[in-house]
């Protein structure tokens, strides 16, 4: 029979620090079945930084040719000033075509200056470098005036660069969507196969709201993460090294400057990641415990209320989410530092650098489209360092998710030793010097041995804490042996493999568990592939039949989430139903009617008993009237059995442990 959920009392384990580089080096081999996506968007993002960082350039130079255009005019209009009353430019142009045979077009300032002399004609000695040239070589015979067809032209060029990256980054930010999806789906997909191939001693040492947490928050973490911080740190890098290119090719002298307060901003980087990696770890540890709790108090809301426990939930939730608060505010606040801290940095730098340009533009080849770009640049070279921040920030925030449900993914499985399921079982089962304890230092059952005859009803019986119900979860191999050996059919069980083996039984418990489905689909869940005509005939075997016919649907009424819409008893027919098709060689019924009026427990035990027919049963009951025809009693007390046989030997035993129990039922 398929295995059920199953849920303990469990503890919150120590949160370890997180282990940076082994966690990131088990995600990105995670990443491996999307290298081929990835490595495209890498060159998308790549080569739309390339075309960005043109932008500047171009700009730039966009600014040059309209002052060019204005110093030329501003001159255009000194020398023609300075003419002669009655003197035009193009008569002064004639006169020096005249003199050196040129033509008249194209006689420059420069050629004006040589007819007039040096100490005469020094008309661009305020010009700087950068223009000097285009000054010297205005013609004369016409008016200058705005190059605007060339500014036109490469401000189109700059737009169809601005558009053509974006098209590129929205290439790669598609790609990178596609891939962080599917690793989330991997992810989620590898945790529920993990949750079922986990020992269920790993349960007992971790709250179910820490999985659901793996699930849904820390999954989340690292599919933003790397839907963005890939991008982000590939745009970087090639952005710091294409503009420190672009950079250089404008001034050396400023690009040195810059490059001085880049290891300012690398140290803050540093510390800041630094200090704040340990409280991104303890944010996510308490996010866990907050979700634990509610998930716990959402379960047990009716529990809650029935004992006016409300306050003291609020209590602890308030507690939980206090801590949490607290530890995501620093986490928050000291990556919220990094912004602030690179912008001061990164506006000294703009100072500086303006204040050196303007020397440079004075006195040297620069232009002021040199020292735009340059300024430009130097926002894009400061930006990406910036990010490194945000995104060093966010790595750590995803490391910290990634280490988490590595953590549970890299979990040691439950181990099966042994291959293929029992060959026509008959159901002998025979406990060999069992020994077990839920830990090594605590054994609660210490020499158990009994036989059980194929097609026997065996009753477990004894105190709370006996023993009773870990026997069965020990023949069902929930957990392993301490020691000795629990033998089917004459053959140890840990040669089956727990699947196969786990076919041969079926188990009615007290907790009964059903899903949000129709009741067809929870009474198929004994057997996946049982037609519709097993099903209706299993329910009329196990009694449920007329009730199922009295509900709106009958076979297809759909069971809610908290399976609330149908009486105790009634679920408990439905287990029973399972189990009947599920058809199992051994049956394991534990405490299955403790929980219903008298009425229906007749019913249920009348449901039992056609399922018993023919079948190895073993019965946890605390109600002794229920088993005094079971064929052998297994009495227990603190681990170990101290009496067996049936009802009537049991009694004739003087002070025998049974007979105490007994007649203390019907006193």
């Amino acid at each position: 029979m398929p295995n059920m959920p199953m849920h303990g009392q469990r503890a919150m384990p120590g949160a370890k620090p997180v282990n940076f580089k082994r966690t990131l080096g088990q995600l990105i081999r995670y990443m491996k079945a999307s290298v081929a996506p990835i490595i495209i968007s890498f060159l998308l993002a790549i080569a739309a930084v390339v075309l960005t960082i043109n932008i500047p350039k171009i700009t730039g130079n966009a600014t040059d040719t309209l002052l060019t255009g204005v110093i030329q005019k501003q001159i255009y209009a000194a020398v023609e000033k300075s003419l002669e009353d009655g003197a035009t430019m193009e008569g002064v142009a004639n006169g020096i075509a005249a003199q050196t045979g040129k033509n008249v077009q194209d006689i420059t300032l420069a050629d004006l200056i040589n007819a007039l002399g040096a100490e005469n004609g020094d008309f661009a000695e305020n010009v700087p470098q950068k223009y000097r040239d285009a000054v010297l070589n205005m013609k004369l015979y016409t008016a200058p005036s705005m190059d605007i067809d060339a500014v036109i032209r490469l401000l189109i060029a700059a737009t169809i660069l601005i558009a053509i990256s974006g098209i590129l980054n929205y290439g790669q930010s598609f790609l990178l969507a596609g891939v962080a999806q599917k690793i989330s789906y991997r992810l989620r997909r590898d945790i529920d196969l993990k949750i079922n191939k986990l020992p269920f001693k790993y349960y007992d040492k971790i709250k179910s709201g820490e999985v659901l947490s793996y699930l849904t928050n820390d999954v989340d973490n690292i599919s933003t993460s790397l839907n963005q911080s890939l991008a982000q740190l590939v745009t970087a890098v090639t952005t710091i090294i294409g503009v420190l290119v672009m950079m250089f090719s404008i001034s050396w002298i400023l690009t040195l400057i810059a490059l001085v307060i880049m290891p300012l901003s690398f140290l803050l980087v540093l510390t800041v990641v630094k200090l704040s990696q340990k409280h991104f770890v303890n944010q996510q540890k308490k996010l866990g415990e907050a979700n634990a709790h509610i998930e716990e108090m959402y379960g047990a809301h009716q529990v809650v209320q029935l004992y006016n426990g409300q306050q003291d939930s609020k209590a602890g939730f308030e507690k939980l989410n206090k801590e949490l608060a607290h530890a995501a505010k620093r986490s928050q606040f000291l990556s919220g530092l990094m912004q602030p801290c690179m912008q001061l940095i990164g506006n000294l730098g703009y100072v500086v650098t303006c204040v050196v340009g303007g020397v440079l533009v004075a006195n040297g080849g620069l232009g002021v489209g040199n020292i735009q770009s340059f300024i430009q640049y130097m926002r894009q070279f400061n930006q990406p360092i910036a990010q490194f921040g945000n995104i060093m920030n966010t790595l750590q925030l995803t490391v910290a998710s990634a280490e988490r449900v590595f953590g549970f993914l890299n979990a040691e499985e439950e181990k099966d030793s042994g291959e293929g399921a029992p060959e026509s079982c008959r159901g002998v089962v025979e406990f060999k010097n069992v020994k077990f304890g839920y830990s090594e230092d605590k054994i609660i059952i210490k020499d158990f041995s009994s036989r059980i005859e194929a097609g026997s009803k065996v009753a477990i019986v004894g105190p709370t804490g006996a023993g009773k119900t870990t026997m069965v979860k020990l023949l069902m191999r929930f957990y392993d042996l301490n020691g000795g050996a629990i033998y089917l059919d004459g053959k140890n069980v840990e040669q089956y493999s727990r699947d196969g083996m786990r076919n041969e039984f079926g188990m009615v418990l007290q907790d009964t568990w059903l899903y949000s489905a129709s009741i067809r689909e929870n009474i198929r869940y004994g057997r996946l592939d049982a037609t519709d005509e097993e099903v209706t005939k299993a329910a009329k075997i196990a009694c449920a039949d007329h009730f199922i016919r009295t509900l709106e649907g009958g076979y297809d009424f759909v069971i809610n989430e908290e399976a609330d819409n149908i009486s105790q008893g009634q679920k408990q027919l439905l287990t029973i139903a399972r189990a009947v098709l599920a058809d199992p060689k051994v049956l394991i019924l534990d405490e299955a009617t403790s929980s219903v009026d008298t009425r229906t427990e007749l019913l249920i035990q009348k449901a039992m008993a056609r399922l018993m027919e023919g079948r190895t049963s073993f019965i946890i009951a605390h109600r002794l009237s229920t088993i005094k025809d079971a064929d052998k009693i297994l009495v227990m007390r603190d681990g170990d059995i101290v009496e067996q046989g049936n009802h009537e030997e049991l009694m004739q035993i003087d002070d025998g442990f049974y007979k105490k129990l007994y007649n203390a039922q019907f006193a």
